[in-house]
């Protein structure tokens, strides 16, 4: 039996599992549990934004996927005692690969924005960067079930 397609369909399979594993930190993207739930509103200005990166998901779905890529190609390696050699090598690369490879595909740009609240105290919240601010931006705070979020 070919290992190739195999490991492609294992390959392919896992990239999909870490692309549905993407986290949003979009001021516009709401889990579940924060629906239905009362938020407090504080108002403010933007003093200042900066560019961050968000760094991506270290779930156990890319170790576990790419030990399990590692382990298939790397039993096909020799006969005998020689492809279980090859599998356990194979699973320990495939998994320091995978969780490599989550990280770095689930990452996304985001940014720091410094906010002087009406009371005259400065907070800073980190989000996506999918929505633009400026300083002296006129902006709401929107906190609640554990996070907060700046929106115009």
């Amino acid at each position: 039996m070919n290992k190739h397609p195999l490991v492609s369909v294992a390959a392919a399979t896992i990239t999909a599992l870490l692309l549905g594993a993407c986290a949003s930190q979009s001021a516009s993207t709401y889990s579940r549990e924060q629906t239905m739930r009362e938020m407090t509103v504080r108002m403010g200005v933007v003093d200042s934004v900066r560019p961050v990166t968000i760094d991506g998901t270290k779930s156990p779905v890319g170790a576990g996927a790419g030990a399990a890529i590692g382990g298939i190609a790397g039993s096909g390696m020799g006969q005998g005692r020689g492809s279980n050699v090859g599998a356990i090598i194979g699973a320990v690369a495939g998994g320091v690969a995978g969780a490599a490879i989550e990280n770095s595909t689930t990452k996304q740009n985001g940014i720091e924005i410094t906010v002087k609240l009406e009371n005259g105290t400065y907070t800073a919240i980190t989000q996506a960067a999918d929505e633009e601010f400026k300083p002296g931006d006129r902006v709401r705070l929107l906190s609640g079930s554990g996070a907060t979020r700046v929106t115009h």
